[in-house]
């Protein structure tokens, strides 16, 4: 590759909360670029996910080359397109690493949002150029002056550099073009230093296997080389290298700067890790590139099949969905209550509901869902340290010293009128307020410390309606901190419901059992028996409902004569009843596990 050609290239992403217009943005940057026809064009061109589109956010990222004339210069523009959601934020941060610019998309009609906040942070500390971009200013509801100082507010700039553009009628893409040329540095790498290259993505193809997306960052390429992956130490051949237009399209070669892709016939998802270094296996470089992590799960959740028979079916469904989505992990379990499933570990509950919709659309698989929670460090009293996922993993209460659990910053962004009834919110869910900013004069910045399982419940949607829709929030992991926390138990008729247990807060147990009692009173359908209804903590019951029997009226045929006909008919009942209790088994219906996650 000739230095002049690595001075052409232009790699950036676009940063944007979920809806303000990032899958639209690309659709008219690939439109003005001619890299797609228009008979290949459709709305969100690089949302090809049905889910994707429906819910307007990007759950996979995506990358695409793009070819623009300035001045009879030819660049070549490769957009990192980056998932929207916080669930996702290691992916984020690779893709940006893998940038030299980044677009900041900003909702005129909305202003900045917390994600928006957090990824840009997240460019900043890559040194990365941003181009401030003002969309949807063909709304009528449009405030391009107040955003425009929130912007200036949060990036530095001055009001000319701010972009005013509207994705859905084109206005500024030209613009916007010519200052990715003009502003954004050419990719700085040596392209006869020895090879390196950050995976930033990978996807799955059933013909082809495991195909990693990568930026070179220094060296050089061709196909057929023999490359390893520096943190799994495993080597392959290049069969197949080439950069990303609409579709692939092979080359010989690709040089330092360039954003392309690797086929080496990997069957494993495992082997390749999203910000692990490809290097050559005789030729390689002294260290990888900084920032790999294992991307660890934070919430876990039991995934059972509706139907017994179906375990073999779901297995083989998960099995193919975690070979398009690394970050999932799972492994069998059983409850007595559920019988075989797998329990499974989600990045998020973002991530837990796709996997389910991925399920249910794509493999025709219905499943029912446990209570989800977090990965909880359990110390004992023989001072060994355990990771448990799953309620009845906790050892019995006398070998327990303490338990850790994880807590999170949370930054939630909302109109001034709710900071009461949000503060309120988050201090009911055992938050901290760290600090409060007013980014205008009724846009409030409110920053809280809290434990990642008070939010695993019902705490977005309860943060929604609080604040009709205007709050924003986003999170990041800080620590492991010591909780006094309980497990709770449910029985139904002195049998313990495994899949009902939880590892809750002491201070909310009581209420929160009180709670799930109730609301199983309601659901579960009356025997001929009574149905005790109970929480427990250890051996102590802290809540009783009754479902009530269903009682057949056996005196009705005794009418007239002696009252001793009716009393032995109803001693005869009680017996039955007794029997029946001791014998008796009680189906929890589905919606019962359901309404537990949507309790108020």
């Amino acid at each position: 590759m000739t230095v002049r050609m690595m001075h052409n290239i232009r790699n950036f992403c676009i940063i944007a909360h979920i809806d303000h217009g990032k899958s639209t943005l690309a659709d008219r940057l690939l439109e003005k670029t001619n890299t797609i026809s228009e008979r290949e064009f459709q709305d969100q061109v690089l949302d090809d996910m049905e889910l994707e589109r429906e819910r307007g956010i990007t759950i996979k990222s995506h990358a695409i080359q793009m070819e623009y004339d300035s001045s009879g210069v030819k660049y070549y523009l490769n957009l990192i397109d980056t998932p929207g959601h916080v669930d996702f934020s290691y992916e984020v941060s690779r893709s940006i690493a893998a940038c030299e610019g980044a677009l900041l998309v900003v909702d005129a009609t909305q202003g900045i949002q917390a994600q928006t906040i957090s990824n840009l942070y997240m460019a900043i500390d890559h040194n990365l150029e941003i181009i401030p971009v003002l969309n949807k200013m063909d709304m009528p509801n449009a405030m391009p002056e107040e955003v425009k100082d929130q912007i200036v507010d949060l990036v530095g700039c001055s009001r000319d550099d701010i972009i005013e553009a509207s994705a859905r009628t084109g206005m500024g893409i030209d613009m916007i073009l010519e200052r990715i040329v003009t502003r954004i540095h050419p990719p700085a790498g040596d392209p006869e230093a020895p090879l390196q290259a950050l995976i930033f993505d990978s996807i799955f193809n059933s013909f082809r296997g495991i195909i990693a997306y990568f930026k070179i960052v220094n060296g050089t390429i061709r196909k057929g080389d023999l490359v390893k992956f520096f943190n799994t130490g495993h080597e392959y051949k290049a069969e197949e290298i080439g950069v990303l237009k609409l579709k692939q399209d092979p080359r010989d070669e690709l040089g330092a700067g360039d954003v392309g892709y690797i086929i080496s016939g990997i069957k494993i998802s495992s082997e390749v890790k999203v910000g692990d270094t490809i290097t050559h296996v005789r030729n390689s470089c002294d260290k990888a590139i900084s920032g790999f992590e294992d991307v660890k799960p934070m919430v876990f959740a039991g995934l059972y099949p509706v139907d017994a028979d179906e375990y073999e079916d779901l297995r083989n469904s998960i099995e193919k969905l975690q070979l398009n989505d690394a970050s999932l992990s799972f492994v069998p379990e059983s409850s007595a209550a559920l019988g075989f499933g797998f329990r499974c570990g989600f990045l998020g509950l973002l991530h837990m509901e796709i996997i389910q919709e991925r399920l249910d659309r794509e493999f025709d698989m219905d499943v029912i869902t446990t209570v989800p929670n977090v990965s909880f460090k359990v110390y004992t009293t023989k001072g060994e340290e355990i990771d448990v996922h799953n309620p009845s993993g906790l050892p019995s209460i006398n070998q327990v010293d303490h338990i850790e659990e994880p807590y999170i910053i949370a930054q939630v962004i909302t109109k001034a009128e709710f900071v009461g009834a949000i503060m309120k919110l988050c201090i009911d869910k055992r938050g901290t307020l760290r600090n409060q900013v007013y980014l205008t004069r009724d846009r409030v910045e409110l920053t809280f410390e809290m434990p990642l399982s008070e939010i695993v419940f019902d705490f977005y949607d309860k943060l929604k309606s609080l604040s009709k829709g205007y709050a924003s929030f986003d999170y990041y992991y800080t620590s492991y901190q010591k909780a006094d926390l309980v497990r709770l138990d449910i029985l139904l008729n002195g049998e313990m419901v495994d899949a009902l247990s939880t590892l809750i807060y002491k201070g909310h147990a009581y209420d929160f059992g009180r709670k799930i009692c109730v609301k199983l009173k309601e659901l579960i359908p009356r025997q001929q028996f009574d149905i005790a209804i109970q929480a427990a903590i250890g051996a102590k019951i802290i809540a009783r409902e009754t479902v009530k029997a269903v009682r057949k009226d056996v005196t009705a045929k005794c009418y007239g004569g002696d009252i001793t006909r009716k009393r032995k008919l109803l001693e005869k009942q009680k017996k039955g009843k007794k029997r029946m209790r001791q014998i008796g088994n009680v189906e929890v219906p589905q919606q019962a596990f359901l309404a537990v996650l949507k309790l108020d």
